[in-house]
């Protein structure tokens, strides 16, 4: 299965992506059940948190049972997309190209989603999920990859990613090492890049997934670095949260998610975007190309959209709504002020998640591509 992913990966001729499916024209009753890929956090019924749930109404509502599928990294969404058995998946924009490329997803018929029109307009045609004018998904939610660092440790936000990338002597008089985490997937050679765009100019990176084979080595013995002082490689957001509160931990990059669950356990924790900027997110409701339950998937889509939904969302995953009114109408729990505290007014300044491949802005073939950042990440991992 992994050398399939690894060459599905290379193929990313999307000009010729076109789908034997067609789209669907009208929506009809639900067929009982949805099978769901999705990041943690995304899709709640109030096991977490009564007051968190998006689920129980509209099964009432449509009759269609919803089945969720946790996966912690894009690899493992696409890896079990390949599989099938699933309707949708949040699929973010390192995995979504990729899904279109492998013909795992279906064009969506927007003409179907009564609330589109409420989408914002800057994520309508996202190029994480727009090919060739055609849409590939629904928008669900967007964010930036924050700093979290503990309070006690740092009393001032920490100003520079250089705390997760080079050895130093944090603000309590102790080394960083051992006591810092990094993303457990080959995506986080961006950050690296984003790094090195302010630290070693030089270098002439200008998009942080599009290196040529000098920029990519640097970002690579960055990472080599590094790994003599990570702690540990996260990928599972509840075990980064152990770590930070069990297992000394004091700063690694995260998802805003993590933050909101130690913060709500009262633990000393914060997060801030340095001044380098940040990675970031925007994900995609996805359909699988040979759904068996296709009304129910339609049905959930325009759900999804719902304000009350985004707003509440927004909150529990410490995300922004891609529907901006639910920032402000009061239908759920968001507030303009969550919302800009969340990065919605820096939405110019993320770095957003998509697949790196060969033909790039540089030139055809002047680019590492993904297949390489997989193997030699996991090599980076091992010590290679």
């Amino acid at each position: 299965m992994l050398k399939r992913l690894l060459i599905s990966t290379t193929v990313l001729a999307l000009a010729g992506t076109g789908l034997a499916n067609a789209e669907m024209t009208a929506v009809g009753d639900g067929e009982g059940q949805l099978n769901i890929v999705a990041w943690p956090g995304y899709v709640e019924r109030g096991d977490s948190d009564k007051a968190y749930d998006w689920v129980t109404k509209f099964e009432k509502d449509t009759g269609c049972k919803v089945n969720v599928k946790t996966a912690n990294t894009s690899d493992e969404m696409v890896a079990l997309m390949n599989e099938g058995g699933f309707d949708l998946v949040t699929a973010s924009g390192d995995a979504s190209l990729r899904l279109v490329a492998g013909k795992r997803v279906q064009p969506i018929n927007t003409d179907l989603i009564p609330s589109w029109n409420k989408v914002d307009k800057r994520l309508q045609d996202g190029p994480w999920f727009t090919v060739g004018g055609v849409h590939y998904g629904v928008p669900y939610q967007w964010g930036p990859n924050v700093l979290m660092y503990n309070t006690k440790v740092f009393k001032e936000p920490p100003k520079s990613w250089s705390v997760v990338f080079e050895e130093q002597k944090l603000p309590d008089g102790k080394s960083n090492k051992g006591r810092v985490q990094a993303y457990d997937g080959p995506i986080y050679i961006a950050d690296a890049a984003l790094y090195l765009m302010a630290h070693k100019p030089e270098l002439g990176i200008k998009n942080p997934y599009e290196l040529n084979e000098d920029q990519y080595k640097a970002a690579l013995d960055l990472l080599r670095g590094q790994r003599e002082l990570i702690g540990r490689y996260w990928h599972d957001a509840m075990i980064q949260v152990d770590d930070f509160k069990n297992e000394g931990v004091v700063v690694s990059g995260s998802w805003p998610f993590q933050v909101n669950l130690l913060v709500a356990d009262k633990q000393p924790i914060a997060s801030t975007i340095p001044e380098e900027g940040a990675t970031g997110w925007a994900d995609t409701t996805m359909m699988e190309a040979d759904a068996a339950h296709p009304n129910c998937a339609y049905k959930w889509m325009e759900h999804t959209l719902n304000s009350n939904l985004q707003s509440d969302l927004s909150v529990w995953f410490g995300s922004n709504p891609v529907v901006p009114e639910a920032c402000t109408d009061k239908s759920g729990m968001q507030t303009k002020e969550g919302c800009t505290a969340n990065g919605m007014d820096e939405f110019d300044k993320i770095r957003f998640w998509t697949t790196p491949v060969a033909n790039c802005s540089l030139g055809e073939g002047a680019c590492v591509p993904y297949y390489r950042w997989v193997s030699d990440y996991i090599g980076v991992i091992g010590g290679r």
